[in-house]
């Protein structure tokens, strides 16, 4: 017998298991580590910030409150706070600190010179800048205590407080942002939170020579810019990726596709009946297919926006404001997808248990439970980001979390209907999953979806008062949620369908499966860190987030390609496959989520990349292809697969073709609409580097390339076009086929 090299060990079912475990452990208690060390290094709020005559111009209760207002009008769906938000409005923390540096230019050079700094020769703004930097780095330092301005700076405080005042309380049409809402007093709370990000974002971390958020913005008057050390990251992240990426294919063809001559696929799995419980998911499937074409259209709308932000489309923005509809855009795209996800585990816990549910009409609670938070929800969405709910907004309206925006009472109906959900299932396979693997991935990772969304509801009963606290946990709920334990659950499901349709074996689905948690723990865990690199925590992220990256794709599109190679082989040899439909939403997604998360996530994971990218058009690629590739074709997978066993079940009439066009619809619209936002994000990017990043958030800015705007017409009316065939496909599917004659 041939010895087992240590290599072969890892690679068995039972070394990927335990090297799984291994990982995970490993991974989870360095991330708990740092979260315990978390107040040690992120940016104080000081208790007093003065100028040097004594003038106090605001205190750690006006940031905090501040914070509040910030929020509860939804700013981060119309601009940014430290690069994190929506792309049409200013980066606030930016706009601060370069109006307070041209301030000081101006100061300086006729304290110096007697003249403005428009009239400087090159030789003395250079004495001037140096005098500039001397005030924002050398003698402004944010602590706990106090924060001391010059005077120069104070003056330079009121200035950018009555911009802002005037921006929010009037608007700027120019930006989609028609103002009425906010009042003055709120407005001057606001930019007591907005300078302390400009602090953030100035000076100097103590002990060490960059700034709280590791010399970003890019600002080109104080010679702030990218540190080498972001370079050294990003090279290493390459090199690690590339020679990584070569292994994990080495490994998958060497260890997990090699066919064994006397390995058998399992039959694909025949529909007699539905279950009761499963029955009563067809009224979730139009649902989840409307709500998907209603978040199109309202993407397509913003879409205009973004491109005639001073113009009225149908509707005035008075009524259906930017940044209500942006969020909007978001959340119903987080309801749909998990709605659909919610409705695959339901209908696969009858056939793994092959017996139903007790009480069937849980299900039926479930349905009212979401229902009743959606509705709610998007209700309290527009009534708190418009002034409605001033006194209950925190519970009722929007937390105004970019993605994470429900009102508190919503967040907690959502969890306690994932909760739920996952009690649901457990209760029926929990007996199956002691001995099939797949099962329990898929049980355990209902767990963690169920309560990881509590990472984000931190105080319970009020707002975080530290921003840069506050966007560590959101993105525990965005990153850890989304592209883990969401993840995980794929893993799982995509292997249970494969190994159900016929078109791979257990053992090599059960070991591609247990490879891809183990590259989903090793990379997914502390990859949270490269959302945390420019919004006030450590230099060390920078590191951590850029190399720990994209890899978890690879496995799942190398197994759908083995999968497509046996469901070829199955149809050449003449064996139909009934869920067909389904499993080209399953390979879809898999290929999209190494398309959008793998390659476009690349793009702008790069420290180097992202430091000039950050809150501009490069992200939307990434975003909407990985989003939609990997969650939410899975999420249409299942209400298309809910939809195909109604139809075996009742022996009704099924055709496969206006399926195929919607799926293609969809899949070629989203591609394209990588090319014009591609384009114009590196238009903005290279803004960004030539002159800094104040002047990539301009209007002007995205002005030039208008032309590209306009051409997502194409692309946007792709997607919805795919959208409606989906919907009238599902529907019609559902209530109006007609029954097969035997």
């Amino acid at each position: 017998m041939e010895k087992q090299t240590l290599l072969d060990k890892f690679m068995s079912r039972k070394g990927l298991y335990v090297g799984f475990w291994i990982i995970a452990l490993f991974m989870v208690t360095i991330l708990i580590y740092y979260t315990a060390t978390l107040q040690k290094e992120v940016p104080p709020i000081p208790e007093v910030v003065k100028s040097q005559s004594g003038e106090v111009l605001y205190t750690r209760d006006d940031v905090i409150e501040g914070k509040g207002y910030f929020q509860e009008f939804d700013l981060t769906d119309w601009g940014t706070m430290l690069g994190m938000g929506a792309y049409m409005g200013p980066d606030f923390s930016t706009d601060f600190l370069h109006l307070r540096t041209e301030y000081l230019y101006d100061y300086y050079a006729k304290q110096l010179f007697g003249k403005s700094n428009k009239e400087l020769t090159d030789v003395e703004r250079g004495a001037v800048k140096e005098r500039v930097k001397q005030d924002v780095k050398k003698q402004t330092h944010l602590q706990e205590k106090e924060v001391v301005y010059t005077d120069a700076s104070a003056e330079a405080f009121h200035k950018n407080v009555d911009y802002l005042v005037d921006l929010l309380v009037n608007g700027d049409p120019e930006r989609a942002f028609t103002g009425g809402f906010i009042r003055k007093n709120e407005a001057k709370k606001i930019a007591a939170f907005v300078d302390w990000g400009q602090l953030v974002a100035s000076t100097i971390r103590p002990g060490t020579n960059r700034t709280w958020s590791n010399d970003w913005p890019n600002e080109p008057l104080l010679d702030q810019s990218v540190a080498f050390y972001a370079h050294e990251v990003s090279l290493w992240e390459f090199l690690l990726l590339w020679t990584l990426t070569i292994i994990v294919i080495f490994l998958s063809y060497e260890y997990l596709f090699k066919h064994d001559p006397d390995e058998k696929l399992e039959p694909a799995m025949k529909i007699t009946h539905l279950f009761k419980s499963q029955k009563k998911l067809l009224k979730y499937i139009p649902i989840v297919a409307a709500l998907f074409v209603v978040q199109l259209f309202i993407g397509g709308y913003l879409a205009h926006l973004y491109t005639e932000p001073s113009a009225d489309f149908i509707i005035s923005q008075k009524i259906l404001p930017f940044n209500v509809l942006r969020s909007m855009h978001t959340q119903i795209a987080i309801l749909w997808v998990a709605v659909g996800w919610l409705v695959g585990g339901l209908l696969i816990a009858p056939w793994i248990a092959n017996k139903d549910h007790k009480f069937p009409w849980l299900v039926d609670i479930l349905w009212w439970a979401l229902l009743i938070v959606a509705v709610g929800s998007l209700i309290g969405l527009y009534m708190g980001a418009t002034g409605q709910l001033r006194e209950t907004w925190f519970w009722l309206g929007n937390e105004g979390r970019e993605l994470l925006n429900l009102g508190r009472i919503w967040d907690i109906g959502l969890v306690l209907g994932l909760v739920f959900w996952f009690l649901i299932i457990i209760s029926l396979i929990r007996k199956a999953a002691t001995s099939n693997p797949i099962v329990s991935t898929i049980i355990w990772a209902a767990f963690a979806i169920a309560t990881l969304y509590i990472a984000g509801m931190m105080p319970l009963h009020k707002i975080m008062p530290n921003y840069t606290v506050d966007d560590y946990y959101r993105w525990w709920v965005i990153h850890l949620w989304v592209e883990l334990t969401f993840e995980l659950f794929a893993a799982g499901v995509i292997a249970f369908f494969t190994v159900s349709l016929g078109l791979i074996s257990q053992k090599v689905a059960v070991k591609t499966m247990f490879f891809e948690l183990f590259l989903i723990m090793m990379s997914g865990t502390l990859g949270v860190g490269h959302h945390y690199w420019w919004q006030g925590l450590d230099e060390y992220w920078i590191a951590i987030g850029g190399i720990f990256s994209s890899l978890e794709p690879l496995p799942l599109a190398l197994m759908i390609v083995e999968a497509m190679k046996n469901q070829r082989e199955k149809r050449l040899s003449g064996e139909k496959n009934d869920f067909a439909v389904p499993f080209m939403w399953i390979a879809g997604s898999a290929i999209l989520n190494w398309i959008g998360a793998g390659f476009f996530g690349m793009v702008i994971n790069t420290p180097t990349i992202d430091y000039f990218a950050h809150g501009t058009y490069l992200i939307m690629p990434h975003g909407h292809i990985a989003l939609l590739g990997a969650f939410g074709y899975i999420s249409i997978a299942f209400i298309y697969m809910t939809a195909r066993t109604n139809s075996l079940a009742n022996g009704l009439a099924w055709d496969d073709r206006l399926s195929k066009y919607g799926f293609w619809a969809l899949t070629i619209g989203v591609l394209l609409f990588a090319v014009p936002t591609y384009i114009i994000g590196i238009h903005q990017t290279a803004i960004s580097h030539d002159l800094g990043y104040f002047y990539a958030r301009l209007r002007s800015a995205v002005e030039p390339m208008k032309g590209w705007m306009w051409s997502r017409l194409l692309p946007d009316g792709l997607m919805l076009l795919g959208g409606l065939i989906i919907l009238y496909d599902l529907v019609q599917k559902t209530y109006f086929a007609k029954k097969v004659e035997a």
